[in-house]
């Protein structure tokens, strides 16, 4: 007995650090939707629909989150309604996802800076060569993934001011 509940525990952390990766744009751009209204407004759909256009006109937006905004734009009713509910963000990003399964997929990106050679060997392949290819960079040939740690770590200069 005393074995299925560490095992229950053990799958309780393991989804709550999937969740804290799950969404993470969304999520971020609804709290600040949310942060910059007030409670009343909160509650109201027009208000909430305003303040998600109001938003993403900002010109200060990462790309990411201009992304999460293109894809936010044509459902905003949609977007409203939860909202005005009081609904956890990550839940509202989750509900909308099915409506529009890219909401989810956008990630930001892995931070590199500073970080040494045992930190990256942490990484998967796939973080890797995501990182590779926001710098705009192929690694042509490499096949294991102390290649792929050496040339991120060769490419550290072209590291984008998005982190």
């Amino acid at each position: 007995m005393k074995g299925f509940w560490n095992l229950m525990l053990l799958a309780a952390i393991a989804t709550t650090a999937l969740a804290s990766t799950e969404c993470e744009v969304c999520v971020k751009v609804m709290e600040d939707v949310q942060g910059s209204m007030s409670t009343d407004d909160s509650r109201k759909k027009p208000a909430i629909e305003k303040a998600l256009g109001d938003y993403c006109a900002k010109d200060d937006l990462t790309n990411r989150e201009k992304k999460i905004c293109y894809y936010i734009d044509p459902i905003k009713r949609d977007v409203a309604q939860p909202f005005s509910l009081g609904m956890p963000t990550l839940k509202l990003c989750q509900r909308i996802s099915k409506q529009n399964p890219e909401i989810c997929t956008v990630k930001f990106p892995v931070q590199t800076k500073n970080l040494e050679k045992k930190d990256l060997s942490k990484l998967r392949v796939k973080q890797l060569k995501q990182i590779l290819s926001e710098r705009g960079v192929e690694c042509n040939g490499c096949l294991e993934k102390e290649e792929f740690i050496k040339k991120v770590q060769d490419t550290e200069h072209l590291a984008g001011g998005e982190l």
